[in-house]
């Protein structure tokens, strides 16, 4: 074999290489590098200081972090664990029985999760608006009463808002994961349950639901990642880049933002992004143990 013919392989695998050393390795490793250094970008890399852990200190005893840490949580709780109560059912429903246009409401329960979150969050923004929000207007016209929540304001009612927003665009996601999945499973496993007197419920419950476990394992999994890491939607939602009145519903990803952009403290923001990172490491990792154990016989 010649040279020219031992050296085609990496020649072909070169631009794969190249695009992932750039824009897949390169930015973790800057970053975990970064968050060892005190750095002002504004006076170029000559003026990073090298401060070992004081950035994870740092973080791990600001009050604002921890505050936006619990906001994400309970964000990505209070959106993905509904998605997953609707989806499911949703999934069998239309698996057993929409038949024929069931293509045509996966593509529309799909719509919202092709949409761009940008283009979502600013629909739902007018929507939930306090003057002229249609949320508000048919409240009052039907109650009768001058009702004009703050929605985009009140610290008690953002929260729900972002994570109904993230419901809204996530749930068809997950939906199309549980359809495709039973489209793998035999129509003979429920029409044997058909013929033992097993009803809908029953189906969905006993056969169904055992055999989706790893895929409510993956989509489950999906949904903590992507909740943990929410960005956009509060981002847009309150209109101040901020998380909201008093960082209500800030997420770590825009407290991580601030901290770096506003503030100018990109180190401390590299030590929040790994912090996170790690958190989401290990959330993952005792979700999987806890599924698997209650798997277990």
């Amino acid at each position: 074999m010649t040279a020219a013919r031992q050296r085609a392989p990496y020649l072909f695998l070169a631009p794969f290489l190249l695009l992932f050393v750039v824009f897949g390795a390169f930015p973790p490793l800057f970053a975990a590098a970064l968050s060892l250094f005190a750095w002002d970008p504004a006076s170029g890399y000559a003026s990073a200081r090298f401060v070992g852990l004081d950035n994870y200190v740092f973080a791990l005893t600001d009050p604002w972090f921890w505050q936006s840490f619990g906001n994400t949580l309970w964000l990505a709780l209070a959106a993905g664990v509904p998605q997953h109560l609707v989806a499911l059912p949703l999934a069998f429903w239309l698996h057993r029985r929409a038949g024929r246009v069931r293509h045509w409401l996966l593509g529309a329960y799909f719509l919202p999760f092709v949409t761009a979150s940008v283009a979502v969050s600013l629909t739902f923004a007018t929507l939930f608006a306090t003057d002229y929000g249609l949320v508000n207007q048919a409240l009052q016209r039907l109650t009768g009463l001058p009702l004009a929540p703050d929605w985009l304001h009140d610290p008690a009612l953002l929260k729900p808002l972002v994570a109904l927003v993230v419901f809204w665009r996530y749930v068809g996601w997950n939906t199309l994961l549980y359809v495709t999945a039973l489209q793998g499973v035999s129509p003979a496993l429920f029409e044997a349950a058909a013929l033992d007197g097993a009803g809908s419920w029953r189906q969905f419950r006993h056969v169904a639901l055992p055999l989706l476990r790893p895929t409510i394992l993956f989509a489950g999994t999906l949904s903590l990642i992507g909740g943990l890491q929410l960005f956009e939607e509060p981002f847009i939602l309150t209109q101040d880049g901020r998380g909201g009145s008093g960082g209500a519903a800030a997420t770590t990803a825009i407290y991580l933002y601030r901290t770096a952009f506003d503030f100018g403290d990109f180190g401390s923001a590299a030590a929040m992004a790994w912090l996170l990172c790690v958190a989401i490491a290990l959330l993952g990792w005792a979700a999987h143990r806890a599924f698997r154990r209650e798997e277990a016989p």
